[in-house]
């Protein structure tokens, strides 16, 4: 007997769409054919018209845990994401989202859980930053596996960077207790070099960033993290890549059988290195590492969502305000990194992808919820079958928008898609079951989202 019947929509798979009825039972789905029995004892939701999509997953999210000076910030972008369809989101603890740094991987993970607990309105988990501050992060792996939590990531740049040896000693312990290191790929050496070039040419406004990052040393740190993989022998998995030089590493890598994966974001997808054009104060909000690249880059980046060379699309939500933004005054490497976007996932990557013919409404879905799901060890997650999670999003396919930091419900106060026309529109969301949104409107409650304890079954 059912609780629930979506009736009436289009749902769609990562392998195809059709016409079908959705049954939830205690949240979970339990049914999907093309025509279910009336049920007396179940609720309904007319779904005539609209597109039945598996709850989104955000495998790449900055998200700030909360603080007595900003106490709902967490809250705050956990419903954001669920008025822009994503059900699931994971966040890191790196220091620049308040996470309170303990040094050891077990209480990182303990003091998280503390602070986010009670505090999402839908489900989440947690990607575990290895730091130098962790004295032996490689050895705590696996207990931070045992505890749920089987993906990790690794910098090679900023003042929290690993060195090499350090990144290949945690990509072998990661591959040895069947998880996976994410690795934020640039080159130092190159980087470090171009800014300190820029500061002694007088070159510091924001518009320098990007020269100071350009495709070489994206792809350089690339290669070089796909070199520490292969000599690990473990997967690995390249974060916010942008552009075709990286791209070209990636799929060399996998010419050669690596088990390399891949991610770009939406600001990699849709916009591009004209936003440095314009005014210091106003390009400062752009400054996103990797930076903004050009057209060329943005068209390349959309073939390897398309032919599969990259695996999904995800985030990399910094849910910066623009007073934070206050280094542009001084120098561009003093700007902070990132910028906000949990909740335009879905209405970027199906306005610009599948209503402009780039990819498939069922390419959309693998690449924003089953492939991230399966990934990142979220079994419930990420498909309409029977057995999963009813983390379900009525999507409007015909209707039209303009995005406007406004009518968004994130924790920082600026979009960087501003005045962005964009086709489609979420008009309910449903986390195991239940309404998160319901016909535009928020009606869910803080703390009911899960933390998500996590396996890779793939491994």
């Amino acid at each position: 007997m059912a609780d629930l019947i979506v009736r009436g929509g289009t749902v769609v798979s990562a392998s195809g769409r059709r016409a079908a009825d959705v049954a939830v039972t205690g949240g979970t789905i339990t049914a999907v054919e093309e025509t279910l029995r009336p049920d007396a004892q179940a609720r309904e939701i007319d779904a005539t018209g609209l597109l039945v999509l598996p709850g989104m997953v955000d495998v790449h999210t900055h998200t700030r845990v909360a603080t007595d000076e900003q106490p709902d910030r967490f809250f705050a972008d956990s419903v954001a994401a669920a008025f822009g369809g994503t059900t699931t989101f994971l966040a890191f603890n790196n220091p620049g989202t308040g996470s309170e740094q303990t040094g050891r991987l077990p209480t990182d993970i303990a003091a998280w859980r503390r602070q986010t607990d009670a505090d999402s309105a839908v489900d989440y988990a947690l990607s575990l930053v290895l730091q130098p501050t962790h004295a032996d992060p490689a050895r705590e792996i696996p207990a931070a596996v045992e505890a749920g939590v089987p993906t990790f990531k690794a910098f090679m740049v900023y003042d929290f960077a690993l060195p090499g040896e350090r990144i290949e000693l945690a990509l072998r312990a990661a591959g040895a207790a069947g998880s996976m290191l994410m690795v934020h790929c640039e080159d130092r050496a190159q980087l470090d070099a171009n800014i300190a070039a820029l500061h002694a040419a007088g070159d510091v406004a924001p518009r320098f960033h990007a020269a100071s990052r350009p495709a070489s040393v994206e792809a350089a740190g690339t290669r070089q993290a796909i070199e520490l993989a292969r000599s690990a022998d473990a997967p690995m998995f390249v974060v916010h890549l942008s552009s075709a030089a990286a791209l070209n590493e990636v799929r060399h890598a996998r010419a050669a059988g690596r088990p390399v994966f891949a991610e770009t974001c939406p600001h990699f997808l849709v916009l591009d290195e004209s936003c440095y054009e314009r005014p210091d104060e106003e390009c400062a909000r752009f400054v996103i590492a990797p930076p903004l690249r050009a057209s060329a880059d943005r068209t390349a980046v959309w073939q390897g969502l398309s032919d599969g060379s990259l695996d999904l699309v995800s985030t990399d939500h910094v849910p910066d305000k623009i007073s934070d933004k206050h280094g542009w005054r001084e120098s561009f490497d003093r700007i902070s990194n990132g910028a906000p976007g949990i909740e335009t996932l879905l209405a970027l990557t199906y306005s610009e992808g599948v209503q402009r013919g780039r990819i498939t409404i069922e390419r959309m879905v693998d690449v924003l919820s089953t492939t991230p799901a399966r990934l990142f060890g979220l079994a419930g997650k990420g498909a309409i079958e029977v057995g999963r999670d009813a983390d379900i999003v009525l999507f409007d396919p015909q209707e039209r928008r303009t995005i406007s930091q406004a009518e968004l419900h994130h924790s920082s106060d600026y979009t960087p898609y501003e005045g962005m026309a964009v086709s489609g529109l979420v008009r309910s969301v449903l986390v195991r079951g239940e309404y998160v949104v319901r016909d535009g409107r928020f009606v869910g409650r803080r703390g009911y989202g899960q933390f998500q304890e996590r396996q890779l079954a793939w491994r």
